[in-house]
């Protein structure tokens, strides 16, 4: 259904690839798609094909370019080793910009001129950051890694967000999710939901993780507050 396209990078110049994919009638709010540590591989243009199905322009930036160009790694042991490498290369100030770059490309794009987010893994914690800096109208994260290293960013968090959190996540623990709900306790736009007896990466049927009935679960609570804050 997708493309790939080029976005011109405010800082130090130079071009990035993101996929993009629209509705059939190819206009609709815009949504900003973050990847795991994998890039911008088969499972995350599978995730923005159906986001685009369901009536969202979907940009999914490859926001390892500056080290790592169109990196599309499994979900196996050389994966994990490869894509966490990959995270470690990231200059933190030059990923928002590329990412502001991208919302600004996706404004162009869509027809609304609200932008909402929604990252996995390292994507969820990337979709908090982006909520956090007041990038986006509405943000979702899924299994974010790292949010509970920089809570004091909740504060500015101001857009609706929804996080879902794996009961049984050995990266992500339940202490680390309530400390991530107390940080919110007097911020009724951001809801926190837990999915009991799944794991980390429930939401990829590429893992070993997959539970299809927490997949559809989350996905359609994410698709109808997407579309109640988004259009």
């Amino acid at each position: 259904m997708g493309e790939m396209i080029q976005i011109e990078a405010s800082a130090g110049g130079g071009k990035f690839s993101a996929y993009l994919a629209k509705p059939e009638n190819g206009s609709g709010p815009g949504l900003l798609l973050v990847q795991e540590i994998f890039g911008v591989n088969s499972h995350i243009k599978e995730v923005a094909d159906l986001y685009a199905s369901d009536g969202f322009v979907v940009l999914a930036p490859d926001v390892f370019w500056r080290a790592e160009p169109m990196l599309d790694l499994g979900y196996n042991a050389e994966g994990i080793q490869k894509g966490l490498s990959a995270v470690g290369k990231l200059d933190d100030k030059l990923l928002m910009s590329d990412l502001a770059d991208t919302i600004k490309k996706l404004r162009s794009l869509s027809s609304s001129p609200k932008i909402g987010v929604c990252g996995y893994c390292f994507g969820g914690y990337i979709a908090y950051r982006v909520a956090a800096a007041q990038l986006v109208d509405a943000s979702v994260s899924y299994y974010g890694g790292r949010i509970e290293g920089s809570l004091d960013l909740a504060k500015n968090v101001q857009c609706p967000m929804i996080m879902h959190f794996a009961g049984n996540d050995d990266h992500i623990p339940l202490s680390t999710v309530i400390a991530i709900r107390d940080a919110f306790a007097k911020s009724p736009q951001v809801q926190i939901l837990v999915y009991n007896d799944v794991d980390h990466g429930f939401n990829c049927d590429q893992r070993a993780s997959y539970n299809r009935e927490a997949a559809m679960l989350a996905y359609a609570r994410s698709s109808a507050f997407l579309h109640k804050n988004l259009n």
